[in-house]
């Protein structure tokens, strides 16, 4: 598979697509800065079939727990790991963030989470891997390269129009001294614009929140109805957050316009399995 068998993207300058263990799309960023493993799932690469062929990595959506096992021992080999070194988030659609370290391992996969409703994660402990899932909704990658610390966050709407990745950057400020300016940052593949319709509560919503962006956001398609560019909100966030425009890469590959190589909730109406992000740093 190459990246230009995604439709309606042109992302060969952000992104490249490597098949060490499964397909992987790495950030050209992160990549040149060498200090950390990281990668967004494609579905391709698994042994799950149906709905969840091939590569889903949820355990709550019906599919076999010993498919979903593979798959996972795939995707952390893919990113020089083992399950055990996995940390999951817990996402409820919150702005909660938390700081994992080395007693966190496995949670999630191998033990038994002791935390709820956290869509964010940071650490600065080497070869711990931060986990996150998705099917729509947008990753957001954090590295600082100069106090060693990363960060993931999952960020659907309501994430987005609470800023959750400026509350990542300031997790990362208050616990390990990052600066936004030295931060490098990541909007991860998920629904575009064009595929996403919302109401007028949650266009409002966005409206209040980014008073000089909704032209930018915002287009109206029928009364009441919306797309709404979450690409561009999390950028505009990360932006005011203090993130440097040349250390912020911006997706452009959409899981809805892709079902055949991405799980989409959108696209599939639920029928789905789960595509994950995962960041570590190397030890």
């Amino acid at each position: 598979m190459v990246i230009d068998e995604f439709k309606r993207a042109d992302a060969r300058n952000v992104y490249d697509l490597k098949e060490k263990d499964i397909p992987l799309l790495k950030f050209h960023l992160f990549e040149k800065a060498g200090m950390v493993e990281h990668g967004f799932t494609t579905r391709l690469g698994g042994v799950s079939d149906g709905i969840f062929s091939t590569l889903n990595l949820s355990y709550t959506r019906g599919d076999q727990k010993a498919a979903v096992d593979e798959n996972f021992r795939r995707a952390a080999q893919a990113v020089d790991a083992v399950c055990c070194d996995l940390v999951f988030t817990d996402q409820t659609h919150t702005t909660n963030v938390r700081r994992v370290t080395g007693a966190d391992r496995g949670k999630g996969i191998t033990r038994k989470r002791d935390y709820k409703d956290i869509d964010g994660l940071v650490t600065d402990e080497p070869g711990l891997v931060l986990a996150a899932f998705f099917a729509d909704c947008v990753p957001l990658f954090f590295v600082d390269p100069v106090h060693h610390a990363v960060g993931l966050s999952h960020s659907g709407w309501r994430g987005t129009v609470g800023r959750i990745g400026q509350k990542t950057v300031s997790m990362m400020q208050e616990t390990y001294g990052s600066r936004p300016e030295d931060l490098f940052c990541a909007i991860g593949p998920s629904i575009c614009q064009s595929c996403y319709e919302v109401s007028e509560d949650v266009a409002g919503r966005f409206r209040e929140e980014f008073p000089n962006a909704a032209k930018d956001i915002l287009y109206a398609t029928t009364p009441g109805k919306y797309q709404l560019n979450l690409w561009k909100v999390n950028e505009l966030a990360l932006l005011e957050a203090g993130i440097c425009p040349e250390h912020l890469a911006v997706t452009n590959i959409c899981t809805c316009c892709n079902p055949q190589l991405l799980f989409s909730h959108r696209a599939s109406h639920g029928m789905r399995g789960n595509l994950g992000a995962f960041l570590k740093l190397k030890k």
